[in-house]
């Protein structure tokens, strides 16, 4: 393993060298740095473009400047900008905006499209299978930039208005609770007798919650409280354990639950006292002492076997703690959105954050949340389409293969088949994917990070490239381009662990 990534590693520095240079070479071909000053009107021309061609190195030949350019990469400089701006500044600004939009964005739907193809794989040609195939490739068609703008004018503007006043019309209610139940009667299938049953409970269940919240005012002032808390919690137990081991692992299920139960009575002294004061570095600590203490659970209800018991526990641990910090956040929300910067419309249109906001560490988050809102769901609208077909093309391959059926002849449970022999396998082309779209990912979303007015990598990219400016263009190639080798490297070592047949060597 050692050798393979050493050799591996080294060809990799190889590679980036002739991208580069070549890069390089384009770039100096693609146009003139001097062109904006030689067509300018000031009276000092001649010093300005004699200064940037002294700053930029522009008389000395392209191949030659190359090697001036990497001499200060291994000294960790990208250079200087034509605007005189040190490209370091320029490229930690637009990577770290980049990394908060579009890193959330496509791991949402990351997530999202592999459980939905899975699931539609599962249902193959079944309504929900058509269904998804149906929105799938509606999304896949839509241009970005006029998803962008709907999202503003009816996820924002729209949706602000409604938030004065926020009460669901019976129509919309009735709308809304046909949809969920169509869906859960899909998801589950059976006999028409069973579908319908399915329809008619989902139907009046999601009703009756829409009404509660319509005549609470719910989004006005949001909370989860104990009562919804407890509820989930122990859904949650039951659901991971479900998915993760089987309910019949009674290990798993009495870990998972106990972690339910330590979450419901921490939830009072989390709301009340230890989320109050709360600072970045608090947070991290609190999500390192959840997967610790939850491990630790799992590891002593586990034994022989502990490893799934575990694994169990801690996702039990890490959604039910999610589900305290999210009703923290919900407590701030009146607050947030009745201050004097938001005056009432909390859904931001543009930018990153809200100038002079100021506030507390759960006020600051949900600015952040907020902002990223809008662009997160065009992106994921974009990209579930491609993940949702790989994924579903993908299970459907191996659930036809040969040691699928044995393990079915040798009597094992249908979630184990699926869970524990076809999944794993299913991911190894996904990997894939996900591994050659990290370029992309950092890259940046130029059309959305215009219309949502976030400046990234895309942009910075972009608007060095209109004006042939070559230290921005380099430093965006050598981020996008290290992080693309490594994730390729990393994908192999993934495959070696999906299947031991895959040897490394």
């Amino acid at each position: 393993m050692a050798s393979f990534i050493i050799r591996r590693l080294i060809a990799s520095v190889f590679v980036l060298f002739a991208a580069t240079f070549l890069m390089y070479i384009l770039v100096s071909l693609s146009g003139d740095p001097l062109e904006e000053l030689a067509q300018s009107n000031a009276p000092n021309k001649a010093e300005l473009m004699e200064a940037r061609t002294r700053l930029l190195n522009l008389d000395v030949p392209a191949p030659l400047r190359y090697f001036l350019w990497l001499g200060g990469l291994f000294r960790g400089d990208f250079g200087i900008s034509i605007q005189n701006q040190p490209v370091n500044a320029l490229l930690a600004n637009a990577l770290t905006s980049t990394l908060t939009l579009v890193t959330t964005a496509t791991v949402v739907a990351i997530v999202l499209g592999i459980s939905v193809g899975i699931v539609s794989a599962l249902r193959q040609y079944s309504g929900f299978d058509y269904t998804v195939t149906l929105i799938s490739f509606l999304f896949f068609s839509l241009p970005i930039f006029w998803v962008a703008v709907l999202l503003k004018q009816y996820g924002a503007i729209q949706l602000n208005s409604w938030l004065a006043n926020p009460t669901i019309a019976v129509p919309a209610i009735i709308a809304i609770s046909l949809i969920a139940g169509v869906l859960w009667m899909s998801l589950i299938g059976g006999r028409w007798k069973r579908r319908l049953l399915v329809l008619a409970v989902a139907a009046v269940a999601t009703a009756a919650v829409l009404t509660y919240l319509s005549i609470t005012e719910w989004f006005a002032d949001p909370s989860i409280g104990i009562v919804v808390y407890a509820a989930l919690a122990i859904g949650i137990a039951f659901g991971v354990t479900a998915v993760s081991t089987g309910l019949r692992n009674r290990k798993s299920l009495y870990a998972a639950l106990t972690v339910a139960v330590l979450g419901i009575a921490l939830y009072f002294p989390m709301m009340n006292s230890i989320l109050n004061g709360m600072t970045l570095g608090l947070f991290v600590l609190l999500i390192v002492l959840t997967i610790v203490v939850t491990g630790v659970i799992g590891w002593f209800f586990g034994k022989p076997d502990r490893g799934p018991v575990i694994r169990t526990a801690i996702l039990t641990g890490i959604l039910t703690a999610g589900l305290i910090a999210l009703d923290k956040y919900m407590s701030y929300w009146e607050v947030y959105a009745n201050s004097s910067r938001i005056r009432g419309r909390p859904i931001a249109t543009v930018g990153a954050s809200t100038p002079g906001l100021g506030g507390n560490f759960w006020v600051q988050g949900i600015d952040l949340y907020t902002h990223l809102l809008l662009p997160t769901i065009a992106i994921i609208l974009i990209s579930f389409a491609s993940y949702t077909r790989y994924s579903r093309a993908s299970l459907l391959e191996v659930m036809n293969q040969d040691y699928i059926r044995t393990a079915r002849a040798k009597g094992l449970t249908e979630r184990t088949v699926v869970v524990r022999h076809a999944f794993r396998n299913a991911l190894i082309p996904i990997t894939t994917i996900i591994a050659f779209d990290v370029g992309a990912v950092v890259g940046g979303a130029v059309v959305t990070e215009t219309v949502f007015g976030w400046t990234g990598m895309g942009r910075l990219f972009v608007d060095a490239l209109r004006v042939a400016d070559p230290n921005p263009i380099m430093a965006f190639f050598v981020v996008t381009g290290t992080l693309a080798v490594l994730f390729n490297l990393i994908a192999d070592l993934i495959y070696a662990a999906l299947d031991p047949r895959i040897k490394v060597s």
